[in-house]
């Protein structure tokens, strides 16, 4: 595992526009988020970057880590980071929960006009086609938005204590931050429409029988299971990692000439070339 680098926070930029997550029901299954005062002082996301991979850690621990504009904000920054400098991110929360939705108090008070511009859904779209790997570390609760978040991910685990829900309906609004397209991807349409039509919540062994989560584990060795992804990860080409995901992401229309030419770039590369030959010559021994 690599050492880590720096220990900072990210700070706020521009945004480029999202779509609303929702927050926490307020029912005795879901917790109830304090609304947000809209101060942007604070930062929200404690960042661990590392050599090979980045930790962002939504950090909003008297919201709940409720997603505000400021979280989105810092969002759009570490996404400019990991575009320039591609590494494997982590995406947890702390104190036991990853995200309980968004901050009531901003989310009333949006528009027609804030919903085409995509507050949330523009930024989550960035993490999902980032260039390398994204992995959800989910403990607690992850509805509405935080769980938009996890389904941009292209791996994610948890903990038993996790809570899958998007009760948007509830609030009078629709999931429109990668729900309604994602969630069918991830766990086919009949259950997402059970998900999403319901707004009820799911458990961990619901979401991993789901294939939601891909694994379960105890919650302080949860992020070392993430880092041992990770590390897994790091071990292979990097350019090949790049470019999976990318073919991952390839409508299937495209498939399988990109195929082609993605493994065209790969067949001529000397990265391919030294690895299959250090492959050959461990075999000989």
């Amino acid at each position: 595992m690599a050492e880590p680098t720096t220990d900072a926070r990210v700070g706020p930029v521009a945004s480029t526009g999202s779509a609303a997550g929702a927050p926490a029901t307020g029912t005795s299954e879901v917790p109830e988020l304090v609304e947000g005062t809209g101060t942007t002082a604070v930062p929200r996301i404690r960042v661990d970057a590392r050599d090979d991979r980045v930790v962002a850690t939504l950090d909003r621990p008297a919201r709940r880590n409720a997603i505000d504009q400021a979280t989105v904000d810092e969002l759009h920054a570490l996404c400019d980071e990991l575009e320039e400098r591609p590494r494997t991110l982590i995406i947890t929360g702390a104190g036991g929960i990853f995200a309980a939705g968004a901050d009531i108090a901003q989310l009333r008070d949006r528009t027609g006009d804030d919903a085409r511009r995509g507050i949330n859904a523009t930024v989550f779209d960035r993490i999902r086609h980032l260039p390398m790997p994204v992995i959800a570390a989910v403990d607690g609760f992850a509805l509405g938005g935080g769980a938009e978040i996890a389904y941009a991910a292209d791996i994610r685990i948890g903990t038993p204590r996790v809570r899958f829900g998007n009760p948007e309906p509830g609030l009078g609004i629709i999931a429109a931050a990668g729900a309604s397209w994602r969630l069918p991807e991830i766990v086919g349409h009949a259950r997402a429409s059970d998900l999403l039509l319901t707004a009820r919540v799911i458990d961990a062994d619901e979401a991993l029988a789901w294939g939601l989560l891909s694994s379960v584990h105890e919650p302080d060795a949860l992020l070392a299971a993430a880092h041992a992804i990770a590390d897994r990860i790091a071990a292979n080409s990097v350019r090949a990692t790049i470019l999976t995901k990318r073919a991952l992401l390839a409508p299937r229309a495209d498939h399988p000439a990109i195929d082609g030419e993605l493994q065209a770039e790969l067949f001529d590369s000397a990265d391919k070339r030294a690895r299959m030959t250090a492959f050959l010559e461990r075999k000989k021994k």
